[in-house]
């Protein structure tokens, strides 16, 4: 059947976009499986490809809240979501396109529908970037971020026109074919997220619109409307569904439809008269390259991750790689490209917007944990990162902890001295404090602590850190450090030999320490999901040793590993950790420790503490369901066999005795990081019930 002209808005610009451009509908449906939709529309990327900043940033503040402050107060991203993904994947399948051509000039004249945020007139674009002007027309308010073309700002011209009948007549059409996949609204107890609040708004309004849409239909006009009950837009990764409702409605209406067919000979004829001189020419070279930097990234860093240059073919898939690698930097709201002008005077003009949230930005993660006994713990994870205070790069970053049990400052400033993605230098202050419950080893499981102790540490050096391409990073550097300990319940007492049989009773007490340390530490993350890895594995360590090596000075080493695999819905993961002292004589200090939620869950939290710790953990994860929008994004069921302990002295070091404990649980990942409730029981009668929110290794 031709089609000699086409509109679309929203989701319908994306497909009568994509078919304007000669694409016909089967290699549209092959291009669209090949991908995971949902990771497009949610800007989901892979972890792999970020750089470990960013990485270490999402594994650290897992809570996805776009928050800024600036001069102009406290401010958040105008959208969930960018939609860069989705961009680069239409520039992708249109890449032959010119940036400024004229939707007429098309092999099927195109027209996209938009809505101005600030007038609420209806926009229809004719011209320009096609993957632009399809972006603008599907931007749903609150949910895509807005599309500035022009000088104007778009969102979703659904709210305006989503059935754009008269767009189409106003092209020409004599028959129109109107396809109105609306979905029914939905009653007020089934809007149980934002996603679906914000859907349910801009249903309110489509529907009105649609309706005098209709009225502009007439009797020779065709009416498609797929039955879409159960779907959401959100609901991408349900693609097959709509497809399969469409195609019933079209088998509804096969009559007219067929009465509009052409035989194979005409419909030969009518691709072949399809105007193609839109298309840029094979070997169509770029002759300037335009970089502009809206906010506080400068030029330079954009042209630095730009493998074209004036004289070089114009490759799409090369160019947009290389906005994808500056899109998850994490410095960029958004990125895009267009190729305008004529044989001799190409420009590929790159059009990099920084956050406009900024230019200082927040991060958020929380942790909650109980064994619903009277012993728990909280803590709220803050951080702030201030990018490009310089030209040249400088950061600054600092991070908080405040708990119940801990709390952690720290400042640094990053700079690098040579390229942004290579080397930085990082001096840099930190306090921690934590609060230590210690046990007798020699009392019986269950029994009170013997004593509650303050750990503090103040360290301030320099760091040098250096990426280890996508794999994680390497750091090393110099600290002077001062720790002390302080009781904060009446200090017991350990029994001391005297010469004879004599023996007297020494309480013990608290000590403090300064010393200049050498650190060495390195983070390899290859982890898919920072709230349930499926697939990859995680690897991070330390080696510090005094400058001084006299007597009282101690070094230490640690190491942690995990890896997942996943099997469809059922996914297995491994854990070990281990760390000790090395170098020098054992000295006295709680430097690891084990018990609570995956590290012993059968026993209470931190409730063996020691200079020496070896563990393991192998735990079974079954993925009970998965939901694309919304707070709760899965919840699975899980079982996990722990083995390890603690010890004091080296010669001691992982020579027994062990502790097990084996645990059952339910979970659910969500917007503030991984919920889990279960219970573990070890041998000897330990048990535990337990409740925790947030990241655990």
């Amino acid at each position: 059947m031709p089609i000699d002209c086409i509109a679309g808005t929203s989701m319908g610009a994306v497909i009568c976009g994509l078919y304007a451009s000669g694409m016909s509908a089967a290699a549209i449906e092959k291009a669209l499986a090949g991908v995971d939709l949902t990771d497009v529309a949610f800007d989901r990327e892979a972890r792999v490809d970020q750089p470990q900043a960013v990485r270490k940033d999402n594994l650290d503040y897992p809570v996805s809240l776009p928050l800024g402050f600036g001069s102009d107060g406290v401010r958040s991203a105008s959208g969930l979501i960018q939609g860069n993904r989705l961009l680069a994947l239409l520039q992708q399948h249109t890449g032959r396109l010119p940036g400024d051509v004229n939707f007429d000039d098309l092999p099927v004249p195109f027209r996209a529908v938009a809505t101005d945020i600030e007038t609420g007139d209806k926009i229809v674009l004719r011209r320009g970037s096609l993957p632009q002007a399809i972006r603008a027309s599907m931007a749903v308010p609150g949910l895509f971020a807005p599309v500035v073309l022009e000088g104007r700002t778009l969102v979703d011209g659904g709210i305006a026109d989503n059935l754009p009948v008269d767009v189409a007549k106003q092209m020409g059409a004599d028959i129109v074919i109107a396809v109105d996949i609306g979905t029914p609204l939905k009653r007020a107890n089934q809007l149980t997220s934002m996603a679906s609040v914000t859907q349910q708004v801009i249903g309110a309004l489509i529907s009105q619109n649609v309706r005098s849409q209709r009225a502009n239909l007439g009797a020779a006009d065709i009416l498609l409307r797929p039955d879409l009950s159960g779907l959401a837009f959100t609901d991408f990764a349900d693609a097959g569904r709509g497809i399969a409702a469409g195609a019933v409605a079209v088998d509804s209406s096969q009559v007219q439809i067929s009465a509009l067919s052409l035989t194979p000979q005409a419909w030969t004829a009518y691709l072949a008269g399809r105007n193609e001189h839109a298309f840029l020419p094979e070997g169509t070279k770029v002759d300037r390259v335009e970089v502009v930097a809206n906010g506080r990234v400068p030029a330079s860093r954009v042209r630095q991750a730009l493998r074209t240059k004036p004289g070089d073919a114009y490759d799409p898939r090369t160019i947009e790689q290389d906005l994808a690698a500056l899109n998850s930097t994490s410095d960029f709201e958004n990125v895009a490209d267009s190729l305008t002008g004529t044989d001799g005077d190409r420009v590929l003009r790159v059009t990099a917007n920084s956050k406009s949230w900024g230019p200082n930005f927040l991060l958020f993660g929380l942790g909650l944990q109980s064994n619903f006994s009277g012993d728990g713990a909280f803590a709220l994870r803050v951080g702030h990162r201030m990018p490009w205070i310089t030209q040249s790069g400088l950061e600054w970053r600092n991070d908080a902890v405040l708990g119940s049990r801990d709390l952690m400052l720290k400042t640094e400033l990053r700079q690098p001295p040579f390229s942004q993605d290579g080397l930085y230098l990082a001096p840099f202050a930190s306090i921690k404090r934590n609060l230590l419950d210690v046990y007798d080893d020699d009392q019986p499981d269950g029994a009170p602590p013997m004593m509650k102790l303050r750990q503090q540490e103040f360290r301030v050096g320099l760091n040098a850190g250096l990426p280890l391409g996508k794999l994680g990073e390497i750091r090393a550097g110099i600290a002077r450090v001062h720790t002390s300990s302080t009781l904060m319940t009446a200090a017991p007492t350990v029994m001391v030999s005297l010469d004879g049989d004599d023996s007297v009773s020494v309480p013990i007490a608290p000590d403090s320490s300064s010393e200049t340390v050498g650190r060495v530490e390195f983070e390899i993350d290859q982890l898919d999901d920072v709230l349930f890895p499926r697939h990859g594995y995680y690897v991070d360590g330390y080696a510090e040793m005094a400058l001084d090596q006299s007597e009282g000075r101690y070094n230490t080493a640690h190491i942690r590993a995990l890896w997942a695999e996943s099997f469809g819905r059922h996914s297995l993961n491994a854990a070990f950790e281990t760390g000790g002292q090395f170098g020098n004589k054992d000295v006295g200090r709680y430097t690891f420790d084990l018990g609570g939620f995956q590290h012993l869950a059968a026993y209470a939290q931190n409730q063996f503490s020691g200079n020496y710790v070896m563990y393991g953990r192998l735990t079974y994860l079954a993925q009970l369901k998965h939901f694309n929008s919304g707070p709760i994004r899965g919840t699975f069921a899980g079982a996990s066999l722990e083995a390890g302990n603690v010890w004091n002295s080296s010669s001691a070091f992982a020579r027994g005795p062990w502790r097990a404990s084996a645990s059952a649980f339910l979970g659910a990942t969500t917007s503030f990081g991984p919920v889990y409730l279960g219970v573990a029981m070890a041998p000897g009668g330990a048990r535990n019930v337990y409740f925790q929110l947030g990241n655990q290794f």
